[in-house]
């Protein structure tokens, strides 16, 4: 899926989500191209604790909307968010594009340690904003299949925030249902 959003600083935000059922194998959904092509990582001028600061706000925002719905909060694991880094790093850097690309692999990474039932994955990309992770969040409660991920009967999520060289921050959030 594919949605940008304008302010007055001109950002870009840009969403995929990949969803899998619990009695079914893993199934990713394929987002549309992006618009741009992501550059060589080199986060400009931020530090990896400013994207653990994005990651745990990603982490309250989702966790108070759960609860605003009488949904369980979800817990950070930093098996996952270790998981879900990798990715948001991989596409930063252009070494997959903006994808799902390697969702399986993962998932059966993290079943070494965290047994599972379902897992599912959205991932977003955006730039120009004063507060990306709240804008990345926002686009994926607009989004049906981001919050059906958002929504759906999880107990762990890892989430994982970079930033490349241009500037776009790019997100990852896993969703695991342990058996």
């Amino acid at each position: 899926m594919l949605k940008r959003l304008s302010q007055m600083n001109w950002g870009l935000l840009v969403l995929a989500a990949g969803l899998s059922g619990c009695n079914s194998p893993i199934s990713i959904s394929q987002p549309l191209p992006s618009q741009t092509t992501p550059t060589p990582t080199a986060s400009q001028g931020s530090t990896s604790g400013d994207f653990m600061n994005l990651e745990i706000s990603v982490h309250r925002q989702i966790n108070q909307y759960r609860q605003s719905r009488n949904l369980s909060p979800l817990t950070l694991d930093p098996r996952i968010s270790e998981q879900a880094r990798l990715h948001s790093e991989a596409m930063a850097s252009g070494r997959v594009s903006f994808s799902h690309d390697g969702f399986e692999g993962r998932v059966k990474a993290l079943e070494k340690s965290i047994p599972y039932r379902s897992a599912a994955e959205n991932v977003a990309y955006n730039q120009g904003y004063s507060d990306p992770g709240k804008q990345a969040v926002e686009g994926w409660l607009k989004s049906p299949g981001h919050l059906k991920n958002i929504q759906g009967e999880f107990d762990l999520t890892g989430i994982g925030v970079t930033q490349n060289a241009k500037g776009e921050y790019y997100f990852t959030q896993v969703f695991i249902k342990h058996r």
